[in-house]
């Protein structure tokens, strides 16, 4: 019971403090990573709707860009967000139910490293550079930090990559409608409101957060009751 509420308190404090220092340097590298999440994402759903992926480019002003080609249209733009959602939710849950946490934090470094290498370009521009640094801390934080910093650290990517789905969609569809944002193009795409899109995917992303951090929750309590687990790491 001690420790739920401990994970209750962790969590809490995370999201607060990913809210509050949202526009700050801190939360920074964070945001371009979730960036980076949202962006495979896209050419993930052009893969498994039969395209294929031509580059992905990040931007050091937040931003980015998957160029794609063949697949859905309709999927490959909807999946921006909302596979920022779901990485970020199963990275959370992930941590959260097992004790080997700096395993999956080592596992993240390695599919980041060779995603930045087989599909960021351009060649040695931010995207790569941003990429590969990443790749390397998440790497480094697995060999030298314990279980509980590499299971704060993922839990820190998670609801950051949750929250990211509702606090740029607020920012970029909501408050700006006239950018050309997935939702816009969905919208042209659709014949639907480039509003409608931002707030259904809002509310999906709220739902969402709120569901994958009980989940995690509950994973985490599962964990810490199972017979003979001491919660020990081997280097």
């Amino acid at each position: 019971m001690k420790q739920s509420a401990a994970r209750w308190l962790v969590l809490g404090l995370v999201l607060v403090g990913v809210v509050v220092f949202w526009q700050t340097w801190l939360v920074y590298p964070l945001k371009i990573l979730v960036v980076f999440f949202h962006e495979l994402s896209h050419g993930l759903a052009a893969i498994l709707t039969g395209g294929s992926v031509v580059e992905i480019q990040l931007d050091p002003r937040e931003g980015g860009l998957a160029v794609t080609r063949g697949g859905s249209r309709f999927v490959i733009l909807s999946a921006g967000y909302l596979g920022s959602l779901l990485v970020g939710g199963v990275i959370l849950v992930a941590a959260a139910g097992s004790r080997q946490d700096r395993v999956i934090t080592g596992i993240l470094g390695v599919v980041l490293a060779a995603v930045t290498l087989l599909l960021v370009r351009p060649w040695f521009g931010f995207g790569m550079i941003f990429g590969l640094a990443a790749a390397a801390v998440l790497l480094l934080a697995a060999r030298f930090l314990s279980h509980g910093l590499n299971d704060f650290l993922l839990s820190v990517i998670g609801l950051t990559s949750c929250l990211y789905a509702v606090i740029d969609i607020k920012s970029d569809v909501l408050d700006r409608p006239e950018l050309r944002s997935d939702a816009r193009m969905l919208a042209e795409l659709t014949g639907l409101p480039t509003v409608l899109w931002g707030l259904l995917w809002i509310v999906l992303a709220v739902v969402g957060t709120f569901l994958f951090v009980r989940l995690a929750l509950r994973s985490h309590a599962s964990g810490s009751e199972a017979p003979g687990d001491d919660g020990a790491t081997t280097a």
